[in-house]
């Protein structure tokens, strides 16, 4: 059997503002795009042959996301593993094979990024048709994108002598991203191909690879799998254990070492959507090399990416420019500094801004809650609560709430009380009060929030009651 692995992990910080920790780039939808790049992962698996339903690897911190835009698909069967934090590609597919070897010791693996375009599935397809014979004659397959540019952003694969009776090479090295000097050597040459991250491999011998260079991650990696936690809908790999694990990609931890590796050219209109630059050449453009998006005026602009999501923008006289705009982030950049988005990320994270964690519009698995207005003491947000669900039993040690109902009929618990609340009616929430708001209704509540008090963070909350399994957060 073949089991494609997803690894949905990871958060495209290059893309920013509109990607966030909290709403990595695999599960945002672009405006010239039909659902998530997630979501066309998956797509691309429909009617490859012998393949099984697919495993996906994600954070912990995304599980509820993952499994929503899995029912948008109608694929609520489909297994999720879940990192409670990440330690690169290689832990994460040894996870993966020791899972898959328990139930059938000749699995292989497809193992898929969850953030990639491919446009010509028919190519994909064949190319893991050949991965497939490869992988059952004992070869480590990796799916090297055959290269249109001097792209200095990815790594590349050199490739060796022909497999006999394939359309595969054997590896002769893997290197880093190059300066363009390089790139262009690499590209006049023909014999190099983009490393797409992209594997297909027998679970059992990826395992026994992983043991021989990379002893330390395999018993690490075994520990924890003996350990992995079930539930109804997820798989839940044990902290404690993984902890003990390192980081390490299965390039380093494998491909570069083992003396069965191949690459198969793959040329089927591949990008890893990297950065915005990669965004701006994947998208239909207009007259002038634009790609526009949202409430957006132009005038004497040519080749640039202008996104607007909350408010209009303006751009006059600009030419090569990424503009994208969110509630409460700007990014102005040249297209050619695309790669340095990731700096300013970098940034954030080291004051602590909540700007690189996640945007004003949160999805939580109840539904979502968006941040109106702030100010010292105060928080105003909107909440909507879907249908047949409900926020966890919880309390706050330093903030009330004052709670009005906008749309639907909330079913409000406020310590030993319990009552409906209709549109324009309200409630007080005081501060150490055990409270609840869930909606056993057949259309979506809305309320607005608003939050006093001396600290208004999101970590000001101790659950007693939670469907979603967050009280051990």
């Amino acid at each position: 059997m073949l089991l494609p692995v997803v690894l949905a992990g990871g958060i495209g910080s290059r893309l920013w503002p509109v990607s966030r920790a909290l709403l990595p780039k695999q599960f945002i939808q672009f405006p010239q795009h039909q659902g998530s790049l997630f979501q066309a992962t998956l797509g691309r698996l429909e009617g490859l042959a012998a393949s099984g339903e697919p495993l996906v690897i994600c954070n912990v911190d995304h599980r509820f996301l993952v499994a929503e835009q899995l029912r948008q698909l109608g694929r609520d069967g489909d297994k999720i593993l879940l990192e409670p934090f990440g330690r690169n590609t290689a832990p994460a597919v040894a996870m993966a094979a020791f899972l898959a070897i328990a139930e059938d010791p000749d699995t292989l693996l497809l193992v898929l990024p969850a953030d990639h375009i491919i446009q010509n599935v028919q190519a994909f397809h064949e190319a893991v048709e050949q991965g497939v014979v490869l992988a059952r004659d004992n070869y480590q397959v990796t799916f090297g994108i055959v290269p249109g540019a001097p792209e200095t952003g990815y790594g590349y694969i050199e490739r060796g002598t022909e497999i006999r009776g394939s359309a595969a090479y054997e590896v002769s090295r893997f290197v880093e991203k190059p300066d363009l000097p390089t790139a262009e050597s690499y590209l006049a040459s023909g014999n190099y191909s983009w490393n797409s991250g992209m594997f297909l491999f027998r679970a059992a011998d990826y395992l026994q690879e992983l043991q021989l260079h990379a002893e330390d991650i395999y018993s690490a990696c075994q520990a924890a799998a003996s350990e992995i936690e079930k539930t109804a809908d997820f798989l839940q790999i044990p902290l404690e254990l993984f902890k003990q694990c390192r980081a390490e990609s299965i390039d380093y931890a494998v491909m570069e070492h083992t003396e069965r590796a191949a690459v198969i050219p793959l040329d089927a209109g591949w990008n890893d959507l990297g950065a915005w630059d990669a965004v701006w050449d994947e998208s239909e453009k207009d007259s002038g090399g634009n790609v526009i998006s949202g409430d957006v005026l132009t005038q004497d602009v040519k080749n640039s990416y202008i996104q607007s999501q909350s408010r209009l923008v303006a751009a006059i006289g600009m030419d090569d420019a990424i503009i994208v705009e969110t509630a409460d982030a700007v990014l102005v950049a040249n297209k050619e500094q695309a790669q340095a988005v990731k700096q300013i990320v970098d940034g954030l994270q080291q004051v602590g801004r909540e700007e690189s964690i996640s945007h004003t519009l949160v999805y939580r698995p109840w539904g979502s809650y968006e941040s109106l207005a702030m100010g010292e003491g105060y928080q105003v947000k909107h909440i909507i609560v879907n249908p047949g669900e409900t926020l966890s039993l919880q309390l706050h040690n330093r903030r009330a709430e004052h709670w009005t109902v906008i749309k639907g009929i909330g079913q409000i618990t406020c310590d030993d009380s319990e009552f409906e609340l209709g549109v324009n009616e309200s409630t007080f929430i005081p501060l150490g009060s055990k409270h609840r708001l869930a909606n056993t209704g057949t259309t979506p509540v809305e309320i607005i929030e608003v939050q006093v008090g001396d600290y208004l963070g999101e970590d000001d909350i101790v659950r007693f009651e939670d469907r979603y399994g967050r009280i051990d957060e």
